[in-house]
């Protein structure tokens, strides 16, 4: 019986991916808290708004993650076909693997993808210039939920990941976690950006990672392919 993709999993994923999310995101974080007031850059002011820009982040991947379940959902049930949900996670565990390559830089093919989820940024990074500078929680909080569309080879994997979950429930659920992985790194940003720079560029670092997404793709694959045999 295949082993449903577990909250847990998608935190670690998360976490491992921090390699990435400093890279990309680490600018934004610091573009962010430069715009701030100079009293809102230090202590618990500071932590305050950095917690807004993730909450609103993660609110967008939970909803983007339940959305993905839900074609999931539709595929599966609508066919009425058990071999549907199947391919759709088989599907999820090749993109692990892609993204394991990604994250130890050894195959860009997902930035091809960024690429294409660039054309929905261009939408939505006029609605962000409105809301700077940010002077409140609520508007760090707006700017968070449109930061979790910005074009990102990592999060689209997990979305595709989602999918395969077949339940709007588990897929929102599985955004969740991997944003809550996701955390320790954006928010260890202000405060320790200068030490963890070189600790998360490094080489080793970055493919120690992604050979244990790597891992969990090709675990995930064959979990699949198991249940495919039982069930053929």
């Amino acid at each position: 019986m295949l082993i449903d993709v577990s909250f847990v999993s998608a935190f670690l994923v998360g976490l491992l991916g921090g390699v990435h999310c400093f890279g990309m995101c680490g600018g934004i974080v610091g573009a962010l808290t430069l715009g701030l007031p100079e009293r809102s850059r230090r202590g618990s002011a500071l932590a305050g708004y950095l917690l807004a820009y993730n909450a609103g982040r993660l609110t967008s991947y939970t909803l983007a993650g339940a959305l993905m379940g839900g074609v999931g959902w539709f595929a599966a049930h609508w066919s009425g076909l058990r071999l549907a949900q199947l391919g759709l996670q088989l599907m999820a565990g090749l993109f692990m693997i892609a993204l394991g390559l990604y994250l130890g830089g050894w195959w860009r093919g997902l930035a091809r993808i960024e690429a294409a989820g660039g054309r929905v940024w261009q939408r939505l990074e006029p609605l962000g210039r409105r809301l700077l500078p940010v002077r409140s929680h609520g508007q760090a909080l707006l700017l968070g939920l449109l930061w979790g569309w910005l074009p990102c080879g990592l999060v689209y994997s997990v979305l595709i990941w989602s999918v395969s979950t077949a339940s709007p429930l588990q897929g929102g659920l599985l955004m969740l976690g991997f944003g809550l992985g996701t955390l320790p790194a954006l928010l260890a940003m202000g405060a320790a950006a200068a030490r963890l720079s070189h600790w998360i560029q490094d080489r080793r670092t970055r493919a120690l990672a992604g050979a244990l997404v790597i891992l969990f793709g090709v675990l995930f694959v064959w979990q699949v392919l198991s249940a495919y045999r039982t069930a053929a």
